[in-house]
């Protein structure tokens, strides 16, 4: 079996290697030139989404129903880890550091922007309108539901099972041995896994850049802070030096409480929105939205509006743009949630992160987004704030406002230490020949590249930032997609040839269960024996 946790190759691996100089030279270039490398990446990112959006909405639905075909497979009975392998956190801490990896800065950042914006532009509704109020909800919560937990399940599934079950590295190169087999280990791994990195610091950078923005407008909402990119370099500093001593305390210690912690908050700000807002249209809202979504799902799903300009335009401004951030972002979280869900059936594991992320989500967009086009639509000068400000301007509408806007720019602090640190790690380990305890040196080096790649974007955007933003997502996740492709066939080959030998349909083959229980239990006392560390086996 292979030691996963600490290879023996102690040399920086090709992939940090050539990671660090594609990054270093992206730098290089948005600082040397900014207005141009915020041209070019949006000329590329427009083509993308142009010619490529009909691909996102098929691999993205493709990724989610997959998924759920796993929940009624026989597949659904394999265990990411062998048969000795118990969950190594709670349930509750489990579900908490899934949300907050998976969404996290997003969520509180466009939690009233969006809804608002659908409301007064919506897709295909009259603006302002009561079919308005119900676009903007539904579209909202569709963005942010089952779709991008999906992606993330289809990488986090082939990760876990091949790293924790069959013995590979934490490389996403090795889930493709069944279908490369040794070409792996070559060349061929090794740009597998340099897209890897480059997709992940994109996608985790993209939402770095998201959360100062936003940190930068609360406070000048507060404060009198200046919105400018000094202020927003400073933010990025400071917040570095967090998440970095975060690194430090490692990955079950750090995360863990700041998961706790930002569910806790969140919660919070929930219930006082819930209560100071428009309380009894919130809740008359909710089954609305969770009905809504349900019926709407498919329709949506495959709805590319090639005969309709007007919606396709919004598609891809909205749509496309978030399937891209969530493909970006499906290698750090996909890495993630395979480390921390080691133990648990394909099953449960799916089951999970479909429905309570899901569940949460509806219930978060309608609370905000309900509350904030209703003090929208009485405060109009509302919209006059971009979207980083327009949260700190409603909270200004209700009582309480300043304890309220606190609590949002801490919990978006945290939210980004808790990102950012779960991605340290996973950069880490990627560079790290899949080491599970990558080292601390490595780490940092990504927690600077990642901040100064989320810098940059926002350097390249100037009075759009969010637009530098979005288009790096949308560029970073079509290379990557194609990888996630080949990761769904080869874990869906050797899975299912595992389940034949298994003999698992409805009821597992008993006989062939005792003998691989028998054989499993015989290596695991073989390995203690060995003296090899009992988290490693």
């Amino acid at each position: 079996m292979k030691d996963s946790s600490n290879p023996g190759n102690k040399k920086l691996s090709n992939v940090f290697i050539y990671s660090v100089i594609i990054v270093a030279l992206l730098v290089i270039a948005g600082v040397i030139n900014p207005e141009r490398f915020g041209a070019v990446s949006g000329t590329i990112s427009n083509w993308v989404s142009s010619y490529f959006g009909w691909y996102y909405m098929i691999i993205t639905s493709g990724m989610l129903f997959f998924c759920i075909f796993l929940v009624f497979s026989p597949i659904g009975k394999l265990k990411l880890g062998k048969p000795h392998h118990e969950p190594e956190f709670s349930t509750r801490s489990w579900l908490t550091m899934l949300f907050s990896a998976g969404m996290g800065i997003g969520m509180v950042f466009y939690s009233t922007s969006e809804p608002i914006a659908h409301y007064f532009m919506p897709a295909t509704a009259e603006p302002e309108t009561e079919e308005a109020m119900l676009e903007a909800v539904r579209a909202t919560v569709f963005h942010w539901g089952a779709h991008a937990w999906g992606m993330y399940g289809a990488v986090a599934l082939a990760l876990a099972y091949f790293q924790f079950r069959k013995g590979e590295s934490g490389l996403l190169s090795k889930t493709l041995r069944p279908i490369l087999g040794d070409r792996v280990d070559g060349p061929v791994g090794v740009v597998i896994d340099v897209l890897t990195v480059f997709a992940t610091v994109v996608g985790v950078a993209v939402s770095l850049g998201v959360g100062t923005t936003q940190i930068n407008g609360g406070l000048n909402y507060l404060f009198g802070v200046p919105i400018n990119l000094t202020m927003q370099g400073v933010i990025i500093g400071v917040v570095t030096v967090l998440f970095l001593a975060s690194a430090w305390s490692g990955l079950s210690k750090g995360i863990k409480y700041l998961s706790n912690l930002n569910m806790i908050m969140a919660a919070i700000l929930l219930l006082a929105i819930l209560i100071l807002g428009p309380t009894m249209l919130i809740l008359n809202m909710l089954p609305t939205a969770a009905g809504e979504y349900i019926n709407t799902f498919v329709a949506r799903t495959l709805d590319a509006a090639p005969m309709n300009d007007q919606k396709n335009d919004w598609l891809q401004t909205w749509t496309i743009y978030y399937w891209a951030w969530w493909l970006s972002w499906s290698p750090f979280v996909g890495i993630f949630i395979a480390r921390v869900s080691k133990g648990r059936t394909v099953r449960e594991f799916v089951m999970a992160l479909l429905l309570v992320p899901t569940t949460i989500g509806i219930i978060w967009f309608t609370v905000f987004g309900v509350t904030g086009i209703e003090v929208a639509s009485k405060v109009p000068e509302i919209l006059d704030f971009g979207p980083e400000t327009q949260l700190f301007a409603i909270f200004n509408e209700m009582p309480i406002s300043i304890p309220l806007s606190i609590v949002a720019i801490i919990l978006i602090s945290s939210f980004f230490i808790t990102s950012a640190d779960s991605a340290t790690f996973v950069l880490g380990m990627q560079t790290s020949h899949g080491s599970l305890r990558p080292a601390a040196k490595i780490k940092i080096v990504w927690g600077i590249a990642l901040s100064s790649i989320a810098y940059v974007l926002l350097l390249s955007g100037g009075e759009t930032g969010l637009e530098a933003l979005q288009s790096a997502a949308i560029i970073a996740a079509l290379p990557f997609s194609f990888v996630i492709i080949m990761m769904i066939l080869s874990f869906y080959k050797d899975a299912n040839e595992e389940r034949k030998y298994l003999g698992l349909t409805l009821t597992p083959n008993k006989h062939r269960m005792k003998e691989y229980l028998t054989k499993e239990e015989e290596e695991y006392q073989k390995q203690k024996d060995a003296g090899i560390d009992e988290e490693d086996l």
